[in-house]
């Protein structure tokens, strides 16, 4: 729904769009392009998580002689930043092809390629692996890496506005005396920074899923100033706002499960170790 909401066309609000794909697409239609975020987001996670939290302990480290001391806000922000930074890498191939593949209307048809691969309505990729070797063969790394611009702008602020607001909800939900959150404040205040993040972040998005989406069919715009001026031009302001909703809305419960199962996992390794080093 959010790249059809910021890059597609006639889809109008978040309602008329569930029920246009729906209705054109069916069911299976809410669930093209997930192969590939699927395959990749437990390496995407693990890193970015691990960047993050490892990037605080050197900071510790390296202002305090103690790895294990609470972060201040610098250290929480720089550290983001970095992760920001590493996510990039990592998640602009995955959100490329998943881009290309939401922005294909019908079914592949062999036949349909070789008449007119270049025309709206007839698919140009067979699914994940397919589109990312064709963009590769055909635009090389450049092409796998289109809209990496817009995406540092939107995941480097982002990651800021993710990871600062969790450390300070967290401690805001986490009653006095408790030397480390329940599991009912890492899961509320993960969901509350996801919405932040995800909320703040949907003007960058906008832009960034313009980009990764020229090229199906199309090569509309030359870059990621282009991209903007483009948009605000033909469509104003409003344009940068589509499918906020739907980030808002889903930036919640998956960054309280992310946050809650991060957590929860370094407990688990934390114990274990105790265990086995007493």
């Amino acid at each position: 729904l959010q790249t059809r909401l910021q890059a597609g066309q006639g889809y109008g609000n978040t309602l008329s769009c569930v029920l246009t794909v729906y209705r054109n697409e069916s069911v299976a239609g809410f669930f093209k392009g997930m192969s590939f975020p699927l395959a990749s987001i437990a390496v995407y996670s693990s890193v970015v998580f691990g960047v993050f939290s490892n990037t605080q302990r050197f900071l510790s480290q390296l202002r305090h002689g103690d790895p294990a001391r609470e972060p201040v806000l610098a250290d929480v922000a720089l550290a983001s930043t970095a992760a920001g930074f590493i996510s990039v890498g990592i998640g602009t191939p995955v959100d490329l092809v998943k881009i290309r593949l939401q922005m294909q209307t019908q079914p592949y048809i062999e036949g349909n390629v070789k008449l007119k691969p270049t025309v709206p309505g007839f698919p140009v990729y067979r699914g994940s692996i397919h589109c990312f070797r064709t963009v590769l063969q055909k635009e090389g790394i450049a092409g796998i890496y289109r809209g990496v611009g817009a995406m540092l702008l939107r995941d480097v602020p982002g990651y800021c506005l993710y990871f600062i607001p969790y450390t300070f909800f967290c401690a805001w939900f986490t009653p006095e005396g408790c030397i480390s959150p329940s599991a009912s404040s890492i899961w509320l205040a993960g969901g509350v920074a996801g919405a932040i993040s995800w909320g703040t972040a949907t003007p960058m998005d906008v832009v960034k899923s313009r980009l990764q989406a020229d090229g199906v069919y199309l090569n509309k715009y030359k870059g990621t100033l282009d991209c903007i001026l483009q948009s605000y031009q033909n469509e104003g302001i409003k344009v940068f706002f589509r499918g906020i909703t739907v980030n808002a809305v889903r930036g919640f419960p998956m960054s309280s499960a992310m946050f809650l199962g991060y957590e929860l996992s370094l407990k688990a390794m934390k114990r274990d170790q105790t265990e086995t080093n007493p």
